[in-house]
């Protein structure tokens, strides 16, 4: 080879390795806390709560602050995340429910499609139902748990103390040469919370501007700010044995969480504090440090988005929407409006109670400003779901039967009927306590929200009577 030749070929060289690392697929890491709403995170505004590995993440990445989960509850939130549809289009409206078989998920086309290695870890993931005594034998003669063959490795229910180990076998696992799709799953904050003090002063913590300011409120925070900051060190951690292990240049991280917090106006409820949680991704090279989304992003978004940058496409009955230009400062036509559903919650049959956190049935559609929440088990009293023998809804509850809860809480948590429409300006009225449903300047917009919940509920198959007239 002549001298010329061989230094344009060195000179090549470089840039064809550059060039092999950009088109390299990215490795995937999705790591969910439970229980986690947005405001409670350091770099969300909370002044209060540590989370410093989380917001240097942040600093690191991409912030969202207009994702919503497609629902305020564990199993129907994640089965948006994994499946890039509605809980009920995917079939899972009882919280018991394995995923059906002919649902794809996000690892099986990566694994299929790109040649990813997969796994979930950590705690019990809650895609492949519920067995109990009453159920074992139908689960068993029709093979309805899938899990095992839908990844590679599968860890179904860890302690905290086994993140570790569990994040290290799966890389034991996995061969060198394949990329990976990892889903860590965590405890924290998920109720009934410890008492373990961890610095925060309850008198000085911030109290939600839709929760009465008392002194059960308060503790019940304190003790839920503390396991926020267990996840931030849990994350650290997960963070620190993929960089060992794998590296991190090349791998697309999320850290966000399933669904609100178990506090009134959170878990179970469409409000935002059930459904706005930490959304918060990084790519080196990709994603911009410090940049923040405004954009509406779904829970059925994720899985979309990933296969977009993994080169797959998305699978038939998908209704989400890719994002992967707004992660990379593209141009990108958002979403005018995110919808959700709230499904039943737990075992618990019907006739054991009639309050909200045992059985509940509603939808929502939501644009930047307005929200329509349309309620169809109106005649269910509200309590907050996990917490409803806690000290902050005892305290409520005895201010109200007293008379001396402020109206606004009254009129929210103890109405004498639940509306069977909800319409909140959310630019005037962000916690959403003043239902606006029904207000002829408002007529329009409300009209239009239930329009398009109206189009969500027909497309996804749903179960429930529409909001219109079809």
């Amino acid at each position: 080879m002549s001298m010329t030749r061989r230094s344009l070929a060195a000179g090549l060289a470089p840039l064809a390795a550059a060039q092999a690392q950009g088109s390299a697929k990215p490795n995937i890491l999705l790591i969910l806390s439970d229980d986690h709403t947005a405001e409670f995170v350091g770099c969300y505004g909370n002044p209060t709560i540590h989370t410093p590995n989380i917001d240097r993440f942040a600093r690191e990445g991409m912030r969202f602050t207009r994702f919503f989960c497609a629902a305020p509850q564990c199993v129907p939130s994640r089965t948006a995340y994994l499946t890039g549809r509605s809980p009920v289009s995917a079939r899972m409206g009882r919280f018991t429910s394995p995923l059906p078989p002919d649902i794809v998920t996000l690892p099986e086309l990566l694994r299929s499609e790109a040649g990813y290695f997969t796994g979930i870890c950590r705690r019990q993931f809650h895609l492949d139902g519920a067995i109990g005594p009453n159920s074992r034998a139908v689960f068993e003669k029709h093979k309805l748990q899938t899990f095992d063959s839908r990844v590679d490795f599968l860890d179904r229910q860890s302690g905290p103390t086994m993140t570790a180990q569990r994040v290290n076998e799966f890389f034991d696992k996995r061969p060198a040469d394949k990329p990976f799709f990892l889903w860590v799953n965590f405890n924290d904050p998920h109720f009934p919370w410890d008492n373990v003090p961890n610095g925060i002063d309850a008198k000085k913590l911030r109290v939600p501007k839709f929760l009465p300011d008392l002194p059960g409120v308060r503790e019940d925070l304190r003790r839920y700010y503390d396991e926020v900051q267990r996840v931030d060190g849990e994350f650290q951690l997960v963070l620190d044995i993929v960089q060992k292990r794998a590296g991190l240049d090349n791998t697309l991280v999320l850290f966000a969480g399933d669904n609100g917090f178990p506090f009134p106006h959170g878990k179970g409820t469409l409000y935002d504090p059930g459904l706005n949680v930490p959304f918060i991704m990084r790519w080196p090279g990709k994603i911009k440090p410090g940049s923040v989304c405004d954009e509406l992003i779904s829970g059925e978004d994720y899985i979309p988005s990933m296969l977009d940058a993994a080169g797959v496409r998305p699978a038939k009955g998908m209704s989400g929407v890719s994002f992967l230009n707004t992660l990379l400062g593209r141009p990108h036509q958002p979403r005018e409006y995110v919808f959700a559903q709230r499904v039943t919650h737990g075992s618990r049959p019907y006739q054991e109670g009639t309050t909200t956190h045992t059985f509940d049935m509603s939808r929502m559609a939501r644009s930047r400003r307005y929200k329509l929440i349309y309620n169809c088990t109106p005649q269910q009293v509200y309590s907050p779901v996990d917490s409803y023998n806690e000290a902050s809804w005892r305290e409520m509850s005895d201010e109200n039967a007293w008379g001396r809860l402020d109206a606004r809480f009254a009129r929210a948590y103890f109405p004498h009927s639940r509306p069977v429409f909800e319409l909140y300006d959310l630019d005037k009225d962000p916690a959403e306590m003043e239902n606006l449903a029904g207000r002829p300047e408002l007529a329009k917009v409300e009209h239009s929200l239930k329009l398009a919940l109206q189009e969500k509920m027909i497309l996804d198959w749903d179960y429930l009577p529409l909001p219109l007239t079809p």
